[in-house]
């Protein structure tokens, strides 16, 4: 039995990619010292995949910075304000995700989302109606003959036009629909120029967007992109097929299109056996997979780090596999790319091997599928093997013994408990009487720049060198300057800053039993941006208090209202590797009991408001509509209720949310009673505010007016022209002005200048 890998992970066993490029945008490393980098990472990416026995290896699945950004690129659909800066072709793809702001000129940054379900951020692609596709097949030739060169076959793979158009915005009359025969066109020369150009004879395109609903609109988009693809492949030289097509999906099942993907004449079909098991499962008993094409069995979870159950996935799901397709057309692999996992559980040495035992990241899951491949047979052809013999007996135990005491908590919960009272408009009312609030208030999303010395100190912290009171004293100046700053700039609603906060889940996490903690185990959420995403290990509970000391000593140095920070049980859930033997909705309703003490304790305190972030909100909704409801918001939602449902009339509640398409859920948004919600607006355009105004939504709310996660500071003028146009959506006296996330990632003199640029826009439309 064969295996496969569709992506392995791009920054590097030590965030070797995120460091060069980072040296590279403050013009301490040229180009060529970048691609060095690069190069030594695919590089190791390769050897390990070809160790471990993977049958068909991928190449271009590298990128700097995201491959959908690398489609757009190699296509030519760069937008004609990011081609009339003239830069180098490589600063020009950097603008294009970054923003540019220098002598060029003044460009802001493609709008950036969530990759489907999970907390990866891709770029979304714009074409206008003169975009012109045609593949450049630079990138991809050069990998593949780079892995070519260090004796690695490899198949070139890429994401497919169909996934492309229907996830790229556009910008004018031109629909998807009159993309397609250009893109098909563009795909099939992909395989024609590569073919040429190499020995390459098999590609793999991806195409996730095949497991969303799918309407005959999307089908007939699906049969026209790739009937040029598919004959450009499957014509004849020598006698032979000119090149072979794989169609690779993932993060769910093909219920929607597998009549028709079915029947195209595909050479190979990956399917996703862990996140759509039972349909697709269902998909191949009824005799439909093609007789002459293999079958890509994603079998081992790409998305979370726990090991698989050798014995219960060899007997209960591939026996279940080869019983309708012939092992010898089949190959096992990881069901999405390995991009979503940490590089490898040997960086980890402060952890105890009998937790770490449990654990498989990147370098482990390629074991993993090997050893399933050579498993395959069941238990009575593997008895003596190593490591099938070391799963077992691994499985044959609980890993953990539950906490009664949280267990019976959970239980114990009515439908009162997630039902805040009075009404929200008698709250809007009486919180209005008592902040005495300006029109349009000001505020930021929560972090300020983490700064060198911040970074060091808490790594002086973790390795003893500071003493936890010295560490204490140097939070609190960094607290003072930062409230006596915003003061000075006019914020109207001011924050701490969280300098004593690693991460918005991690930082929490550690303050709760039930976590456990890496070191190494990077996981990238954005271009250069990583995150070292929690375990949930056991049943959560909060140990004491967790931030009432940061914001009680924060607001007794000010008048003026500074909010709670805190992390909802959502987001915590989403943005860790939650367990796999406890439902989502078990593990998230005892982190929200946990955050609901924390809401609790900062009103005694005096923090008259606070702001309950689920910026993840989104990623564990279903891609299918049908199963939103029953498999999410039915308990996510009630959840965030819970956190908050204790307060008194006059606590406002915030939370914040981003880079997640939220227009189709916005009622459901609504429902979370908060007081005031801050989006991510500024990327999309503000394409949210025709959803709040569509559902008549009650509460207030501060689209971003800024792009936090570009270098670029906006105009004063830019921002009045954006409040401007919220006012034409939204109620003017529901509308607060804040950037749209936190400024953790940013530099102080940029930050400052976007914030008092913020404020003087609310004062001039004040004045209006």
């Amino acid at each position: 039995m064969k295996t496969s890998v569709i992506g392995f992970p791009r920054i590097g066993a030590d965030r070797e990619l995120k460091k060069a490029s980072e040296a590279f945008f403050a013009g301490k490393a040229t180009a060529e010292q970048l691609d060095a980098a690069a190069r030594a990472i695919r590089a190791e990416a390769w050897r390990l995949q070809k160790e471990a026995g993977i049958s068909l290896i991928p190449s271009g699945d590298f990128s700097f910075y995201d491959n959908m950004l690398d489609v757009a690129f190699a296509l030519g659909a760069v937008p004609e304000r990011y081609r009339a800066l003239s830069l180098p072709p490589l600063e020009t793809y950097f603008a294009m995700a970054r923003g540019y702001q220098g002598p060029a000129g003044d460009v802001r940054a493609l709008p950036m989302k969530k990759w489907f379900n999970t907390n990866y951020h891709y770029i979304v692609p714009e074409l206008s109606d003169d975009t012109a596709l045609k593949f450049d097949i630079a990138k991809w030739q050069d990998e593949y003959e780079e892995a070519k060169e260090l004796g690695v076959e490899t198949v070139p793979a890429v994401i497919g036009p169909y996934t492309f158009l229907r996830l790229a915005r556009f910008t004018g009359s031109r629909t998807a629909a009159d993309f397609a025969d250009a893109a098909g066109a563009a795909f099939a020369d992909f395989v024609h120029d590569m073919r040429l150009a190499t020995d390459a004879a098999r590609f793999s395109f991806a195409e996730p967007a095949l497991v969303l609903d799918t309407s005959e609109d999307d089908l007939a988009l699906l049969r026209r992109v790739y009937a040029p693809v598919l004959r450009a492949a499957h014509r004849t030289v020598g006698g032979e097929r000119f090149a072979r097509v794989a169609l690779q999906t993932y993060f769910g099942d093909l219920r929607d299109s597998w009549s028709v993907v079915s029947k195209m004449g595909f050479d190979a079909i990956g399917m996703d056996f862990v996140e759509g098991r039972e349909r697709n499962l269902a998909l191949l008993a009824d005799g439909s997979f093609p007789d002459d094409a293999e079958l890509i069995a994603g079998v081992v979870c790409g998305k979370n780090i726990w090991r698989t159950n050798y014995l219960k996935t060899a007997n209960e799901l591939i026996s279940q596999i080869v019983r309708h397709v012939p092992a010898e057309r089949v190959a096992l692999s990881p069901s999405c790319s390995l991009l979503h996992v940490p590089w490898t559980v040997e960086s980890e040495t402060k952890l105890p091997r009998d937790v770490l035992k449990w654990m498989a990241f990147a370098v482990e899951k390629l074991d993993e599928v090997r050893d399933l491949a050579y498993m395959h047979t069941g238990l009575n052809g593997v008895l003596g093997y190593d490591p099938w013999d070391a799963n077992v007996k691994l499985f044959y135990n609980d890993r953990v013994e539950p906490d009664a005491e949280v267990r019976a908590a959970v239980a114990a919960l009515a439908e009162g408990d997630f039902e805040r009272v009075p009404a929200f408009a008698e709250r809007e009312r009486v919180q209005r009487a008592r902040l005495a609030l300006p029109k349009f208030p000001t505020t930021t999303i929560g972090s300020f720049p983490q700064t060198k010395d911040v970074r060091a100190a808490r790594a002086a912290l973790g390795r003893g060198e500071m003493s936890a009171a010295d560490y204490e004293s140097f939070v609190r100046g960094k607290i003072e300057r930062c409230i006596r700053k915003q003061e000075e700039i006019g914020l109207d609603v001011l924050v701490h800053g969280e300098y004593e906060r690693n991460d918005m889940v991690e930082y929490f996490g550690d303050n709760l039993d039930g976590f456990v903690f890496t070191e190494k185990a990077w996981v990238q959420s954005y271009g250069t941006r990583c995150v070292k995403p929690p375990i949930v290990w056991g049943d959560i509970r909060r140990k004491a208090p967790i931030t009432v000391k940061w914001s009680a000593f924060a607001q007794s140095l000010t008048k003026k209202p500074v909010k709670g920070m805190l992390t909802g049980p959502v987001t915590i859930l989403n943005w860790s590797f939650p367990r796999e033997d406890l439902s989502l909705r078990e593990q998230t309703l005892q982190i929200a009991l946990a955050i609901r003490a924390e809401v609790l304790d900062l009103e005694k305190a005096g923090i008259g408001i606070v702001q309950i972030d689920e910026a993840a909100l989104r990623e564990k909704l279903p891609l299918r509509r049908e199963d939103w409801r029953r498999e999410y918001l039915d308990w996510a939602i009630p959840a965030f209720r819970l956190v908050h449902s204790g307060v008194k009339p006059e606590t406002q509640i915030h939370t914040h949310m981003c880079y997640s398409e939220f227009n189709d859920i916005i009622r459901d948004i609504d429902a979370m009673d908060a007081d005031v919600i801050t989006f991510e607006a500024s990327r999309a355009d503000l394409k949210i505010l025709d959803a709040l105004k569509a559902a008549e939504f009650r509460t207030e709310v501060g689209p971003g007016v800024y792009d936090i996660h570009s270098p670029r500071v906006p105009s004063v003028d830019e921002i009045v022209a954006a409040v401007r146009k919220m006012m034409t959506k939204v109620d003017p006296a529901k509308l607060w002005i804040n950037p749209d996330c936190g400024l953790k990632t940013r530099g102080e003199p940029e930050t400052e200048a976007s914030l008092r640029n913020l404020v003087a826009a609310a004062r001039i439309l004040r004045g209006e």
